[in-house]
Protein backbone atom coordinates (compact mmCIF):
# COMPACT_ATOMS: atom_id res chain seq x y z
CA UNK A 1 0.00 0.00 0.00
CA UNK A 2 0.74 3.69 -0.27
CA UNK A 3 1.76 6.53 1.86
CA UNK A 4 -1.14 8.75 1.66
CA UNK A 5 -1.50 10.65 4.55
CA UNK A 6 1.24 12.12 7.03
CA UNK A 7 0.80 13.47 10.55
CA UNK A 8 3.06 16.49 11.18
CA UNK A 9 4.22 17.93 14.73
CA UNK A 10 6.04 20.66 14.86
CA UNK A 11 7.45 20.33 11.28
CA UNK A 12 8.49 16.58 11.64
CA UNK A 13 6.44 13.89 10.20
CA UNK A 14 5.45 12.03 13.20
CA UNK A 15 3.37 9.52 12.10
CA UNK A 16 2.18 8.16 8.00
CA UNK A 17 -0.94 6.55 7.11
CA UNK A 18 -0.66 3.89 4.29
CA UNK A 19 -3.65 3.12 2.18
CA UNK A 20 -5.54 2.13 -1.72
CA UNK A 21 -7.55 4.61 -3.70
CA UNK A 22 -9.16 4.41 -6.60
CA UNK A 23 -11.30 6.48 -9.20
CA UNK A 24 -13.03 4.99 -11.81
CA UNK A 25 -15.12 6.92 -14.88
CA UNK A 26 -18.56 6.28 -15.78
CA UNK A 27 -17.83 3.03 -17.30
CA UNK A 28 -16.70 1.83 -14.54
CA UNK A 29 -13.01 1.59 -15.50
CA UNK A 30 -9.98 2.67 -13.14
CA UNK A 31 -8.45 6.30 -14.27
CA UNK A 32 -6.46 6.78 -11.29
CA UNK A 33 -5.14 4.92 -8.08
CA UNK A 34 -2.46 4.95 -5.64
CA UNK A 35 -1.42 1.46 -4.00
CA UNK A 36 -3.23 -1.94 -5.98
CA UNK A 37 -6.52 -1.16 -6.63
CA UNK A 38 -7.67 -4.94 -7.11
CA UNK A 39 -6.41 -5.36 -2.47
CA UNK A 40 -9.83 -7.30 -1.58
CA UNK A 41 -10.79 -5.24 1.44
CA UNK A 42 -14.04 -5.93 3.91
CA UNK A 43 -16.08 -2.12 3.00
CA UNK A 44 -17.62 -2.46 6.25
CA UNK A 45 -20.67 0.14 6.32
CA UNK A 46 -19.66 1.53 2.53
CA UNK A 47 -20.93 -1.55 1.86
CA UNK A 48 -25.02 0.14 2.96
CA UNK A 49 -25.86 1.63 -0.33
CA UNK A 50 -25.61 -1.89 -1.97
CA UNK A 51 -27.74 -3.78 1.18
CA UNK A 52 -30.10 -1.34 1.15
CA UNK A 53 -30.48 -1.23 -2.89
CA UNK A 54 -30.69 -5.00 -2.24
CA UNK A 55 -33.86 -4.36 0.11
CA UNK A 56 -35.87 -2.38 -2.69
CA UNK A 57 -34.82 -4.74 -5.10
CA UNK A 58 -36.94 -7.50 -3.23
CA UNK A 59 -39.69 -4.63 -2.19
CA UNK A 60 -38.70 -2.26 0.35
CA UNK A 61 -41.52 0.55 0.85
CA UNK A 62 -39.35 3.12 1.22
CA UNK A 63 -38.83 6.50 0.05
CA UNK A 64 -37.18 9.92 1.26
CA UNK A 65 -35.63 9.88 4.66
CA UNK A 66 -36.75 6.95 5.65
CA UNK A 67 -34.75 5.25 2.80
CA UNK A 68 -31.86 7.40 3.63
CA UNK A 69 -32.00 6.13 6.77
CA UNK A 70 -32.51 2.31 5.24
CA UNK A 71 -28.48 3.37 3.83
CA UNK A 72 -27.10 5.29 7.12
CA UNK A 73 -24.45 4.88 9.80
CA UNK A 74 -26.61 7.14 11.96
CA UNK A 75 -25.01 9.36 15.31
CA UNK A 76 -28.24 7.75 17.25
CA UNK A 77 -29.62 11.69 17.19
CA UNK A 78 -33.71 12.10 18.31
CA UNK A 79 -34.89 12.61 15.26
CA UNK A 80 -32.66 8.99 13.69
CA UNK A 81 -34.23 7.00 16.84
CA UNK A 82 -37.66 8.52 15.61
CA UNK A 83 -37.36 7.33 11.99
CA UNK A 84 -35.73 3.85 13.26
CA UNK A 85 -39.04 3.63 15.06
CA UNK A 86 -41.46 4.76 12.27
CA UNK A 87 -39.44 2.01 9.83
CA UNK A 88 -40.28 -0.85 12.88
CA UNK A 89 -43.82 0.67 13.13
CA UNK A 90 -44.50 0.01 9.30
CA UNK A 91 -43.10 -3.62 10.01
CA UNK A 92 -45.84 -3.83 12.80
CA UNK A 93 -42.95 -4.58 15.18
CA UNK A 94 -41.19 -2.90 18.07
CA UNK A 95 -37.81 -2.61 18.98
CA UNK A 96 -37.30 -5.63 20.61
CA UNK A 97 -36.70 -7.22 17.23
CA UNK A 98 -33.58 -5.10 15.89
CA UNK A 99 -31.12 -7.82 17.06
CA UNK A 100 -28.31 -4.93 16.66
CA UNK A 101 -26.07 -4.95 19.61
CA UNK A 102 -26.93 -2.93 22.57
CA UNK A 103 -24.84 0.44 21.95
CA UNK A 104 -24.80 3.90 22.94
CA UNK A 105 -25.21 7.23 20.36
CA UNK A 106 -22.10 6.96 17.52
CA UNK A 107 -22.15 10.83 17.95
CA UNK A 108 -19.82 11.52 21.39
CA UNK A 109 -22.04 15.13 22.21
CA UNK A 110 -25.22 12.84 21.50
CA UNK A 111 -23.46 9.94 23.35
CA UNK A 112 -23.50 12.74 26.30
CA UNK A 113 -26.71 13.73 26.06
CA UNK A 114 -28.39 10.32 26.35
CA UNK A 115 -26.11 9.62 29.30
CA UNK A 116 -27.14 12.76 31.38
CA UNK A 117 -30.68 11.86 30.31
CA UNK A 118 -30.18 8.34 31.88
CA UNK A 119 -30.01 6.11 29.08
CA UNK A 120 -27.96 3.66 28.81
CA UNK A 121 -26.84 0.59 25.84
CA UNK A 122 -29.89 -0.02 23.99
CA UNK A 123 -30.11 -1.65 20.50
CA UNK A 124 -31.78 1.12 18.73
CA UNK A 125 -28.94 3.77 19.80
CA UNK A 126 -26.22 1.45 17.42
CA UNK A 127 -25.81 2.68 14.20
CA UNK A 128 -26.74 0.56 11.89
CA UNK A 129 -30.00 0.36 13.62
CA UNK A 130 -31.98 1.79 10.57
CA UNK A 131 -30.53 -0.55 8.52
CA UNK A 132 -31.73 -3.51 10.15
CA UNK A 133 -35.04 -1.96 10.84
CA UNK A 134 -35.23 -1.73 6.70
CA UNK A 135 -34.88 -5.63 6.67
CA UNK A 136 -37.00 -6.52 8.76
CA UNK A 137 -39.59 -4.44 7.28
CA UNK A 138 -37.89 -6.42 3.89
CA UNK A 139 -39.07 -9.34 5.38
CA UNK A 140 -42.34 -9.11 6.50
CA UNK A 141 -43.53 -7.79 3.17
CA UNK A 142 -42.28 -11.01 1.77
CA UNK A 143 -42.93 -13.20 4.64
CA UNK A 144 -39.72 -14.44 5.38
CA UNK A 145 -38.97 -15.16 9.01
CA UNK A 146 -37.68 -11.90 11.10
CA UNK A 147 -35.75 -13.47 14.06
CA UNK A 148 -33.33 -14.96 11.88
CA UNK A 149 -32.85 -12.30 9.22
CA UNK A 150 -29.14 -12.08 9.76
CA UNK A 151 -28.70 -15.80 8.99
CA UNK A 152 -26.03 -16.02 5.54
CA UNK A 153 -28.66 -18.45 4.56
CA UNK A 154 -31.83 -16.50 4.87
CA UNK A 155 -33.71 -15.08 1.63
CA UNK A 156 -32.72 -11.59 2.85
CA UNK A 157 -29.39 -11.60 2.91
CA UNK A 158 -29.50 -14.01 -0.38
CA UNK A 159 -30.64 -11.62 -1.87
CA UNK A 160 -28.16 -8.68 -0.27
CA UNK A 161 -25.80 -11.65 -1.76
CA UNK A 162 -27.15 -11.36 -5.33
CA UNK A 163 -27.00 -7.58 -5.78
CA UNK A 164 -23.61 -7.40 -4.19
CA UNK A 165 -22.13 -9.96 -6.83
CA UNK A 166 -24.37 -8.14 -9.95
CA UNK A 167 -22.71 -4.69 -8.95
CA UNK A 168 -19.47 -6.22 -8.59
CA UNK A 169 -19.04 -8.02 -11.01
CA UNK A 170 -18.12 -11.53 -9.37
CA UNK A 171 -19.22 -13.34 -5.64
CA UNK A 172 -17.76 -11.77 -2.22
CA UNK A 173 -14.23 -12.89 -2.27
CA UNK A 174 -14.96 -13.60 1.79
CA UNK A 175 -17.60 -13.62 3.94
CA UNK A 176 -17.82 -12.28 7.67
CA UNK A 177 -19.86 -10.89 10.38
CA UNK A 178 -20.00 -6.99 10.52
CA UNK A 179 -19.69 -5.09 14.01
CA UNK A 180 -23.65 -5.00 13.34
CA UNK A 181 -23.90 -8.76 13.40
CA UNK A 182 -24.73 -8.78 9.30
CA UNK A 183 -22.82 -10.70 6.69
CA UNK A 184 -19.79 -8.85 5.62
CA UNK A 185 -19.15 -9.40 1.99
CA UNK A 186 -15.92 -8.57 0.98
CA UNK A 187 -14.61 -7.50 -2.61
CA UNK A 188 -11.80 -5.94 -4.21
CA UNK A 189 -11.16 -1.97 -3.80
CA UNK A 190 -12.03 -0.92 -7.71
CA UNK A 191 -14.78 -3.18 -7.58
CA UNK A 192 -16.13 -1.65 -4.23
CA UNK A 193 -16.28 1.83 -6.01
CA UNK A 194 -17.61 0.49 -9.56
CA UNK A 195 -20.95 -0.74 -7.65
CA UNK A 196 -21.36 3.06 -6.12
CA UNK A 197 -20.86 4.23 -9.56
CA UNK A 198 -23.53 1.61 -11.03
CA UNK A 199 -26.07 2.90 -8.66
CA UNK A 200 -25.57 6.64 -9.40
CA UNK A 201 -26.27 5.76 -12.99
CA UNK A 202 -29.12 3.83 -12.58
CA UNK A 203 -31.94 5.29 -14.69
CA UNK A 204 -34.84 7.19 -13.10
CA UNK A 205 -37.65 5.38 -11.67
CA UNK A 206 -35.33 2.64 -10.81
CA UNK A 207 -34.79 1.46 -7.12
CA UNK A 208 -30.69 3.07 -7.55
CA UNK A 209 -32.32 6.20 -8.48
CA UNK A 210 -35.04 5.85 -5.80
CA UNK A 211 -31.94 5.30 -3.11
CA UNK A 212 -30.04 7.97 -4.30
CA UNK A 213 -32.39 10.70 -4.59
CA UNK A 214 -33.37 9.91 -0.67
CA UNK A 215 -29.21 10.17 0.22
CA UNK A 216 -29.24 12.99 -1.70
CA UNK A 217 -32.24 14.78 -0.54
CA UNK A 218 -31.54 13.62 3.31
CA UNK A 219 -28.47 13.52 3.78
CA UNK A 220 -28.79 13.96 7.80
CA UNK A 221 -30.17 10.60 7.45
CA UNK A 222 -26.98 9.07 5.91
CA UNK A 223 -24.97 9.82 8.82
CA UNK A 224 -25.46 13.19 11.07
CA UNK A 225 -25.83 16.59 11.51
CA UNK A 226 -22.28 16.97 12.58
CA UNK A 227 -20.49 14.61 10.21
CA UNK A 228 -18.04 15.11 7.12
CA UNK A 229 -20.21 12.45 5.18
CA UNK A 230 -23.43 14.92 5.42
CA UNK A 231 -21.62 18.45 5.06
CA UNK A 232 -19.83 16.88 1.38
CA UNK A 233 -22.94 16.11 0.04
CA UNK A 234 -24.52 19.58 1.28
CA UNK A 235 -21.22 21.20 -0.22
CA UNK A 236 -21.82 19.30 -3.35
CA UNK A 237 -25.59 19.01 -4.24
CA UNK A 238 -25.86 15.12 -6.45
CA UNK A 239 -22.66 13.79 -4.66
CA UNK A 240 -23.50 10.59 -2.60
CA UNK A 241 -20.73 9.55 0.02
CA UNK A 242 -20.38 6.68 2.67
CA UNK A 243 -18.26 5.89 4.99
CA UNK A 244 -17.47 2.58 6.56
CA UNK A 245 -15.49 1.50 10.00
CA UNK A 246 -11.91 0.69 9.51
CA UNK A 247 -11.35 3.80 7.06
CA UNK A 248 -13.53 2.95 4.12
CA UNK A 249 -15.08 5.32 2.09
CA UNK A 250 -16.91 5.91 -1.06
CA UNK A 251 -18.01 8.61 -3.02
CA UNK A 252 -20.01 8.83 -6.47
CA UNK A 253 -20.95 11.68 -8.75
CA UNK A 254 -23.75 12.65 -10.85
CA UNK A 255 -21.84 11.85 -13.88
CA UNK A 256 -21.66 8.03 -12.32
CA UNK A 257 -17.49 8.66 -11.95
CA UNK A 258 -16.95 7.10 -8.64
CA UNK A 259 -14.22 6.96 -5.79
CA UNK A 260 -13.64 4.25 -2.98
CA UNK A 261 -10.04 4.30 -0.41
CA UNK A 262 -9.23 2.37 2.23
CA UNK A 263 -6.92 2.91 5.32
CA UNK A 264 -4.85 0.16 6.09
CA UNK A 265 -4.50 0.69 9.70
CA UNK A 266 -8.36 1.37 10.55
CA UNK A 267 -7.30 5.80 11.15
CA UNK A 268 -10.30 7.40 10.44
CA UNK A 269 -7.92 10.84 11.52
CA UNK A 270 -6.68 10.72 7.49
CA UNK A 271 -10.27 9.54 6.05
CA UNK A 272 -11.80 12.89 5.01
CA UNK A 273 -8.81 14.64 4.28
CA UNK A 274 -7.60 11.28 1.74
CA UNK A 275 -11.01 11.50 -0.02
CA UNK A 276 -10.88 15.64 -0.25
CA UNK A 277 -7.81 15.38 -2.01
CA UNK A 278 -9.06 12.96 -4.28
CA UNK A 279 -11.71 14.96 -5.09
CA UNK A 280 -9.66 17.56 -5.79
CA UNK A 281 -7.81 15.53 -8.15
CA UNK A 282 -10.86 15.17 -9.94
CA UNK A 283 -11.55 18.84 -10.83
CA UNK A 284 -14.04 19.56 -7.50
CA UNK A 285 -13.43 22.48 -5.30
CA UNK A 286 -14.91 23.95 -2.19
CA UNK A 287 -14.09 25.17 1.27
CA UNK A 288 -14.90 21.56 2.87
CA UNK A 289 -12.14 20.25 0.42
CA UNK A 290 -8.91 22.03 1.79
CA UNK A 291 -9.98 21.27 5.43
CA UNK A 292 -7.08 19.15 7.37
CA UNK A 293 -7.38 17.70 10.97
CA UNK A 294 -5.35 19.84 13.30
CA UNK A 295 -2.35 18.46 15.12
CA UNK A 296 -2.41 20.41 18.67
CA UNK A 297 0.06 21.34 21.26
CA UNK A 298 -0.33 22.64 24.49
CA UNK A 299 -3.75 23.26 23.02
CA UNK A 300 -2.83 25.56 20.16
CA UNK A 301 -2.47 23.92 16.50
CA UNK A 302 1.42 22.68 15.58
CA UNK A 303 0.93 20.96 12.64
CA UNK A 304 -1.77 18.98 10.38
CA UNK A 305 -2.43 15.76 8.95
CA UNK A 306 -1.78 16.67 5.24
CA UNK A 307 -2.19 14.24 2.20
CA UNK A 308 1.34 13.15 0.23
CA UNK A 309 -0.24 13.00 -3.55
Amino acid sequence: METLAEVVRSGLVESRHRGVAVRVDSDGEVVWSLGDPATVIFPRSANKPIQALAMLRAGLPLDGRLLALASASHSGEPFHLEAVREILALAELDESALQTPPSYPLDPHVHADHLRAGGGREPICMDCSGKHAAMLLTCVVNGWDTGTYLEVDHPLQQAVTATFTDLTDGPPAAVGTDGCGAPLLATPLQQLARAIGRIVREPAGSPGARLVGAMREHPEYVSGTGRTERDLMLAFPGLVAKSGAESVYVVGLPDGSAFALKIEDGAERPLHAVMARMLELAGLDAPILHERPSVLGGGKQVGEVRTTF
